[in-house]
């Protein structure tokens, strides 16, 4: 049998030295321990030389890292408060408008930045998109702002000959009472209609619309 591995707390200096010894690729292998180190204040020779460029190139990849992390947050803010400037203008036009659907099709898309919007209702109205019985409550699975990810199957449906535009959608539940309804926005541009960003600003949307109609 071997001999038991000591408990790290019982490790010496020598051991370690020993371990790397016997091992000369663990570090290379193993780059993050760089972080961990001190590098030493002068270098004697290549093979340190090459260890603290590696302790360096180690510790830049890292503040790369945190720096593309905090750019993403940072982004995504702007994003969210954007899209929220945008619902905003987007409420104001329907507090004017005379219909709402038609404020949804015509004025939404170019008041949220995106390629195309309807009302789609499960019973008749005038302007708004009829959608089958039960495919709104299909599309939203229980939820009230659903965001979706490539062509489906009823992008026809929800968007008509916007379906083709359809790369990136949201769906956005019309609360209150009547027929069963939905907002479909669409667009292009992913940046546009993140799930990261604005799912309150389109929760407030929906309940601007139920109030426009009636509901």
């Amino acid at each position: 049998m071997g001999r038991a591995a000591k408990p790290v707390s019982l490790l010496s200096a020598a051991d370690v030295a020993a371990f790397l010894c016997a091992h000369p690729h663990f570090l290379a292998e193993n780059p993050d321990l760089y972080r961990a180190l001190v590098p030493p204040r002068r270098v004697h020779g290549e093979a340190m030389a090459d260890h603290m460029a590696a302790m360096l190139h180690e510790e830049r990849t890292h503040a790369a890292r945190m720096t593309e992390c905090a750019d993403g947050v940072l982004a995504a803010g702007r994003a969210s408060a954007g899209l929220a400037a945008r619902v905003q203008e987007a409420v104001l036009a329907l507090i004017a408008a005379d219909s709402a659907p038609d404020c949804i099709t015509t004025a939404f898309p170019a008041l949220l930045a995106i390629d195309a919007a309807s009302l789609c209702t499960e019973a008749p109205m005038p302007g708004a998109r009829q959608v089958p019985p039960g495919t709104v409550a299909a599309q939203l699975g229980g939820r009230a702002v659903v965001f979706r990810e490539g062509s489906n199957a009823d992008a026809g449906i929800l968007h008509g000959e916007a379906a083709r535009l359809a790369l990136y959608e949201a769906l956005v539940h019309v609360p209150g009472e009547g027929p069963d309804a939905l907002i479909a926005l669409v667009t292009r541009d992913a940046h546009i209609l993140d799930p990261s960003q604005g799912t309150g600003a389109l929760l407030f949307l929906g309940r601007a619309v139920a109030v426009s109609l009636g509901r």
